[in-house]
């Protein structure tokens, strides 16, 4: 498989006996064991941290009211932003929220990958209405990461699972970085590696007659765009939440922005793009959106440190996964309420 549809899970070394029963360890290397393990936290209502190839999750059983309001508690988020629901295959999606032509297309070519469908949210689907934060819709995405999709059929439950990290700040790549945010909020960190997409899902709602962009992400809009044969309007800024991501300030580092900046200025870190040998760190030397968006979260983390007093960002192209990385910078660089 190729693509968004790419099978980027791989058997990592068994964890020991010791490991797995000491009290403080909290990241297990991603393989059968420690999959049994987490799918047991799941079903007994606890919060298992895991792997997808966008970021890491923060993963609650979606039927349980109480472990999704643990999920809420963990990250510090507002009540009125919804959660993602993950699922294994559309099957099982479509037993939670209603599909109509768009959803059906959009499913059939992007899924399983960084794709989430906003839709009517069937009466039956047995999730917690936390999940929706009180809406009509469900957003629901099935992973293209192996471990995630192997963590929901040893789970045997829909997982609501944002990024696992504290609401607002830059989200997770790595399971260290679940470790730092999060700690004791999290039974279990489920390590399998960096992240191979590094930017979140693109959500796109589909639950109406018009096709509507509500965050972009892993998907750039022109393939969403060619698949549905038509132009997909994008969501404002003052637009009524509906998804994930839509807060007006989020993924961001302590430190202040700078964007679009050509040059660092005095006590700044400077976050390059392309050529720029006077970079602190450079998402792509190459130019390769791929790989600043793989970058863009770790680098904005390591970068985040008491040395510098700003990170200044070199432009970045609004195409492509372009857009899904400016998304980000510019909801980082935006005050905080």
């Amino acid at each position: 498989m190729t693509g968004s549809r790419q099978h980027v899970w791989r058997l990592l070394p068994s964890a020991s006996p010791s490991a797995i029963t000491s009290a403080m360890l909290r990241i297990l290397p991603l393989n059968p064991e420690s999959l049994a393990i987490a799918g047991r936290e799941i079903r007994a209502g606890r919060l298992v941290a895991f792997p997808t190839e966008t970021v890491y999750g923060l993963g609650g059983d979606a039927t349980n009211g109480a472990a999704v309001a643990a999920i809420f508690e963990a990250k510090g988020r507002p009540r009125f932003n919804p959660l993602i629901v993950h699922l294994p295959e559309t099957g099982a999606a479509r037993a939670m929220g209603r599909f109509n032509d768009m959803a059906e297309t959009l499913a059939a070519r992007f899924w399983p990958g960084p794709l989430t469908l906003v839709l009517a949210r069937r009466p039956d689907a047995g999730l917690s209405e936390l999940v929706s934060a009180g809406l009509d819709t469900v957003a629901i995405r099935v992973p293209a990461h192996d471990g995630a999709r192997a963590l929901l059929h040893v789970a045997d439950r829909p997982l609501a699972a944002p990024s696992a990290n504290r609401s607002g700040n830059v989200s997770p790549t790595t399971a260290q970085h679940v470790a730092d945010e999060l700690g004791d909020a999290v039974a279990l960190i489920l390590d399998g590696g960096p992240c191979p997409v590094g930017v979140e899902s693109t959500v796109v709602d589909v639950s109406g007659d018009t096709p509507l962009l509500l965050r972009p992400g892993g998907v750039p809009l022109e393939d969403i765009e060619t698949a549905l044969g038509r132009s997909v309007p994008v969501a404002g800024v003052a637009d009524a939440i509906r998804a994930p991501g839509m807060l007006e300030s989020h993924y961001a580092p302590g430190l202040p922005l700078r964007l679009d900046a050509g040059h660092a200025n005095p006590g700044e870190a400077l976050l390059g793009f392309g050529p720029a040998p006077d970079a602190t760190l450079n998402l792509s030397e190459a130019g390769d959106l791929r790989e600043a968006a793989a970058n863009l979260f770790a680098y904005l983390r390591e970068l985040d440190r008491p040395d510098f007093t700003g990170i200044a960002v070199m432009p970045i192209p609004e195409a492509g996964l372009g857009r899904a990385i400016n998304d980000r910078l510019r909801r980082a660089a935006a005050p905080r309420e």
